[in-house]
């Protein structure tokens, strides 16, 4: 067998984005009319979690689920979350290299659209646009990979 022969037989890793969808997505802001009353100083906190879920075969659903909480005072001012999900094809893979791309790289293809989704929620609530820095979910990513390693020791 030549060098060739094996290399077309080699299985090539595939990585095919199927489709992005919103899974879920809530606004709520508890005493809007009372706040537009106020100055605008608000303190904002990001919370970020994604997971993923075998479908079948070779397809993962990724989530990436993005809150905002905005208060003023101590008082809750809005909360904007979204669940923004993907399924992925992810073929012939190593172990570790799959892991990598359901936890960083496909968190990385569903951030726009959910920055996108808060984005507009809370301007629709009536509030001043709000614009997520980007994310490093590569260094997300390596930070849990490396707590958990230090879990098992």
């Amino acid at each position: 067998m030549t060098d060739a022969t094996k290399t077309d037989t080699a299985k090539k890793p595939e990585f095919v984005i199927h489709r992005l969808f919103i899974k879920d997505l809530s606004f709520e802001a508890p005493d809007s009319a009372k706040t537009f009353k106020e100055q605008w100083e608000p303190v904002v906190d990001l919370n970020l979690n994604n997971d993923n879920q075998h479908l079948e075969d070779d397809l993962y659903n990724v989530t990436l689920k993005v809150t905002v909480t905005a208060k003023i005072k101590d008082k809750v001012v809005f909360v904007a979350e979204v669940k923004q999900s993907g399924i992925f094809l992810v073929k012939d893979f190593e172990k570790e290299q799959k892991e990598e791309l359901l936890g960083s790289f496909c968190p990385n293809v569903l951030f726009p659209y959910a920055r996108e989704a808060i984005s507009d929620v809370i301007n629709r609530g009536g509030f001043p646009p709000l614009y997520l820095a980007p994310i490093n979910f590569d260094a997300i990513y390596q930070q849990g990979k490396a707590q958990a390693n230090a879990k098992k020791d």
